[in-house]
């Protein structure tokens, strides 16, 4: 039997990597003859070629102690580093002969070899160096590594996603043309900050990277394993392959001229054993300032260690290149921003047309305030070049977004050119089955792209047939395209974002009148029948044809029911919804009524929205007249609605009447929030109102900060706040702010998203009497365990803890957590028990009194059992409703199959077209004041009937029919088609819903249904405008 792969390896048990090249060639006395001569001393890659001897001698001393692999002497052995140098065109020669040495010295010992990666000095997110000649570079590299003989990749010291990505293409390119794959693994570099350079949090290399399908990750270089502890145990509750540690030998200092690193060989072997133990890290080793002695430790303390067992919780997202953004934003939904788009947004197309950048990154920058997590970018317009518009654009965006990005193109060099300046993960928009799914199609294009570079993809139901418009088909379709995706090209489903497509009910038109229900119902379909994907709508699309205000109203409305039905993102303009508590009841049954079509005699919800909205706009709805209400109730319906327009009036007023600030703030101003929490939960308010809330909130807080009593004199005390790790809420962290600093204190607020070793260092520096942490998601309360994890293996656990936040509970923080801290650990219910906390600490602390029991007991009350819910007894819904009779004689259609009408005149049909949506809705006209309807549509008749009279004279419109009849029988609530008359094979069927109440109608019951032996039949039909009015549409939408 032979030896077992890398893979084998690192699943059997700990694999134990060497230690610094550098730090072993400054001990060897070399001078620039080695490097072969002054202009490549410095160029270690050289040595390969010059000093092959010392390689040798390096690997040799590192498996002479036991480790497992080694790595090639290529670090920077690509074309851009040694370009510097003037030796480009050695990067193949000097990768073959790297990993010919390694591959022969590891033969001596059983070890395996590792081609190093390296980043280079350039950085591509930035513009120092194109994506393409990066990743070309690279392949040539790979090239050489591979046929040197390596027995893995490893793209290690990744400071930039981007340059990171380029690797791992180039590698995958590099072995498609030899013919041989290995495994890649893939490394990242944190700083001290925390973050990569560019500011790139742990979570967002780990969606980046995980995408492009490496076979382990991990982190090395920059800091030693103590700054690492946080990333490895965010990798290892989240990564789904092995992880790998390669920490430098502690922080570096210069010591007699000379960088000297302070960590000793059983410092790191304590780490190494603590990281594999814990976080079940399985590839270990060293970077800067490791020896050989360093990893000797390393052997002896972790080659017989069981790596902890992990059960990560993969969280499917999207990322920029500064943070993750998980799918999942229940209750509310995963907001695309919709403005820069050149087809959609006027101002972002005039920008990009004359070159105005800086406008384009502000429409992002206003949208993320807005409440979007992800940003529409589309470029394509009518006689630009789509690529040269692309490539300005994300290169801004891709640094001055926080937010991912959505690349909306129907043209893939347009998508690729954006790709190729995102080193995040992106998501594109879109793919479907119009043209098939033959090599070459749209795609296949767009697909080969999305599983390159690591990215996600919008779906939309469309087949070879058509645009999907019942539930059914959108099933069909979507299938068809996620069983594409996943099992030829390797995409996850949960990066699959299934458009049912929102259509117009703004028509009038009989076709179109369930449309709103059939999208529902796709998107219930989808989520059930298809386990792990997503849904997506382009929202504004239900409206089309209403005028603003009216589209804002159902837009939201439509919105809501999406949800309620599943529904996961949406592309929208943020600020162009409404919570639909705020919708008038009139309008909001209207809304409802169009979208489930519940026309009845005398009325139409279509023709009821045009007369509630007409001449309205959306800036032009009358707010309610609060002006007579108490004080109190004015300010907590302020915040409810984020509503600051008078704000500081309403705040002078409360004071005036001799209310204090600290009142205003807990009874009315935090009431208003509570209730937003509750419309947010309950999916009554969507994100970006919570938003518009919030900063009222602060606003109101920062204006009555000035009014508190405040506590003059010497400092009583420090404390350090922050909001934890991936939270971005701080209004209540904020206030503990004002209430200890307005008491006497000294407060370090650091903001949000702070990870504990910057709590950490700040607290340490200032000498604070306690942390304060502060976080409103639920995934906060974990975050905070960790945390306090961490504070224990750091040994810092002598300072005291606060926590604070909506999600935590009493009896979790005295009960749970004080189990898990070896300090003194607190919950705070509000600011004002923050500060007795605080109070009691300081004076603990200046009085000596020790008093161990003081936030150390196991505290807390069970919560009483959760009542259990009303049992909802099952309806016993019949098998055809008793109201349908089946007594009635059978249609005899006049010919079974189908048939094509041509030559329809426009005189025929236009008596039949709804004048008051066509008037009103479409053309926009409105009866002036006074005008009856009739004398309204007597007035515009004249232009509809010159239009039709053009239309005939220029045939623009060809109408045409497809009609027929087709053998059929129902069964249960389905409609089965026959292919032919013997009625022996189906063709289709058709799934209906049925009522659950009296009297249990569904459309099946009124087909003969199967059992009977009737020969029952129905008719379809399809008509069309021609081809020559869409193409015009087009030009003029363009």
């Amino acid at each position: 039997m032979g030896s077992p792969t890398y893979l084998d390896l690192v699943r059997e048990r700990v694999v134990i990597y060497d230690g610094a090249f550098g730090t072993w060639m400054q001990e060897q006395g070399l001078t620039a003859d080695d490097f072969g001569g002054a202009d490549l001393e410095g160029c270690n890659e050289m040595l390969v070629l010059t000093r092959p001897d010392l390689i040798a001698q390096m690997h040799e001393a590192f498996f002479a102690v036991g480790v497992d692999v080694v790595e090639t002497a290529t670090f920077g052995a690509f074309g851009v580093p040694l370009g510097e140098y003037g030796i480009a065109d050695k990067s193949h020669e000097i990768n073959v002969e790297a990993a010919r040495i390694a591959r022969e010295v590891a033969s001596g010992f059983g070890g395996y070899v590792a081609g190093s990666i390296g980043p280079g000095t350039k950085f591509a997110s930035l513009d120092q160096i194109r994506f393409a000649e990066l990743r070309d570079a690279y392949e040539v590299q790979c090239a050489g590594l591979l046929e040197g003989g390596v027995d893995l990749f490893l793209v290690e010291t990744q400071f930039d996603l981007l340059g990171a990505k380029a690797a791992m293409i180039g590698a995958r390119r590099a072995m498609a043309a030899a013919g041989r794959e290995v495994p890649i693994q893939v490394q990242v570099t944190m700083e001290m900050t925390g973050r990569m350079l560019p500011g790139t949090e742990i979570g967002a290399a780990l969606t980046a990277l995980e995408a492009m399908r490496p076979h382990a990750i991990g982190v090395n270089c920059a800091t030693g394993p103590t700054e690492m502890s946080e990333h490895l145990r965010y990798l290892s509750q989240h990564a789904r392959v092995p992880i790998a540690c390669l920490p430098n030998a502690g922080l570096p200092s210069v010591v007699d001229g000379k960088m000297h690193y302070d960590l000793t060989p059983e410092g790191l072997a304590e780490h190494h054993a603590r990281f594999v133990r814990d976080f079940g890290v399985r590839i270990v080793g060293g970077c800067c300032g490791t020896t050989p002695a360093h990893l000797k430790a390393v052997v002896d303390a972790c080659r017989d260690l069981e790596p902890a067992r992990l059960d990560p919780t993969f969280e499917p997202g999207l990322a920029s290149i500064y943070s993750h953004v998980p799918y999942d934003q229940a209750p509310s939904f995963l907001v695309v921003g919709e403005r820069t788009n050149a087809n959609g947004s006027r101002k972002f197309r005039d920008a990009m047309l004359e070159g105005d950048w800086d406008t384009t990154v502000g429409m992002v920058g206003a949208q993320v305030q807005e409440g979007s997590h992800v940003i529409d970018v589309c470029v394509d317009y009518v006689g630009r070049d789509g690529t040269a518009d692309m490539d300005e654009i994300a290169k801004r965006f891709a640094t001055q977004s926080t937010a991912p990005l959505m690349v909306d193109s129907t043209e893939p060099a347009v998508v690729e050119t954006a790709l190729q300046w995102l080193g995040g993960k992106a998501i594109l928009n879109s793919v479907n089955l119009e043209d098939g799914d033959a090599p070459g199609t749209r795609l296949d294009r767009f697909l080969s792209l999305a599983r390159e570079y690591g990215a996600a993809v919008v779906a939309t139901c469309i087949d070879e047939e058509g645009q999907a418009r019942s539930p059914e088909w959108k099933l069909k379709a979507a299938r068809a395209i996620h069983d594409i995706a996943v099992d030829r090209y390797g995409l996850e489903p949960s990066d699959l974002f299934f458009d049912p497509l929102a259509l117009t009910l703004a028509t009038g038109m009989e076709e179109s009148r369930k449309d709103g229900i059939a999208t529902i119902e796709g998107i219930r379909l989808i989520k059930e029948q298809l386990p792990g994907v997503n849904t997506i709508l382009g929202l504004s699309n239900v409206s089309f044809g209403l005028n603003p205000a009216a589209r804002q109203a159902l837009n939201s409305v439509f919105l809501h029911e999406c949800q309620d039905a599943g529904l996961d993102a949406a592309i929208v303009h943020a600020a162009r919804i409404v919570p639909i508590n705020r919708l008038p009841e009139e309008q909001l049954e209207a809304c409802l009524d169009l979208v489930y079509d519940r026309r009845r005699e005398g009325y139409d919800p279509l023709s009821r929205i045009l007369e509630l909205f007409d001449g309205a706009t959306a800036e032009s709805a009358e707010k309610e007249d609060r002006s007579g209400w108490p004080v109190e109730q004015r300010l907590e319906l302020r915040i409810v609605d984020g509503d600051r327009n008078g704000l500081t009036a309403d705040l002078d007023e409360a004071m005036a009447g001799g209310i204090a600030p600290l009142s205003i703030i807990n009874d009315f101003l935090l009431t208003g929030m509570k209730t937003v929490g509750e419309l947010f939960g309950s999916g009554q308010m969507q994100l970006p109102f919570v938003l518009q809330s919030a900063e009222t909130m602060k606003a109101a807080v920062t204006y009555l900060e000035p009014h508190m009593e405040k506590v003059e004199g010497s400092s009583k005390g420090r404390i350090v706040l922050a909001t934890v790790k991936g939270d971005v809420h701080d209004i209540g962290k904020n206030l503990v702010d004002i209430i200890l600093t307005n008491n006497g204190y000294e407060v370090h607020n650091l903001g949000i998203k702070v990870a504990i070793g910057a709590m950490v260092e700040k607290a340490l520096e200032v000498g604070a009497d306690a942390i304060g942490m502060s976080g409103l998601l639920v995934k906060s309360t974990i975050i905070m365990r960790e945390n306090l994890e961490e504070l224990n293996e750091r040994n810092l656990s002598r300072i005291p803890v606060l926590l604070g936040g909506a999600a935590l509970t009493r009896s979790y923080v005295e009960r749970d957590l004080r189990g898990v801290y070896d300090g003194r650990l607190f919950y705070g219910k509000d600011a004002f028990e923050g500060l007795h906390t605080l109070d009691r600490l300081v004076e603990l602390k200046r009085s000596g009194d020790v008093d161990e029991a003081f936030g150390r007991e196991a505290g807390g009350r069970d919560l009483p059992p959760r009542r259990s819910e009303r049992e909802v007894p099952d309806v016993e819904v019949p098998v055809r409703s008793p109201e349908v009779t089946t007594e009635n004689p059978l249609f005899v259609p006049p010919f079974v199959g189908s048939r094509v009408v041509r030559g329809v005149a426009l005189d025929q049909i236009a008596g039949y077209v709804n004048e008051t949506a066509l008037f009103r809705n479409q053309w926009g006209y409105r009866p002036e004041k006074g005008e009856s309807d009739a004398d309204f549509k007597a007035r515009i008749r004249p232009i509809f009937r010159t239009q039709l009279a053009e239309a005939t004279a220029s045939g623009i419109l060809v109408p045409q029919v497809v009609y027929g009849y087709f053998a059929a029988n129902a069964e249960g609530d389905d409609v089965v088609i026959w292919k032919d008359e013997s009625r022996s094979s189906e063709w289709l069927r058709f799934s209906f819903p049925r009522q659950r109440e009296a009297p249990f109608l569904c459309i099946a019951d009124l087909v003969r249904p199967v059992a009977s032996g009737e020969e029952d039949h129905v008719a379809f039909h399809i008509v069309t405008m021609g081809a020559a009015v869409s193409e015009r549409a087009a030009e003029l939408f363009a």
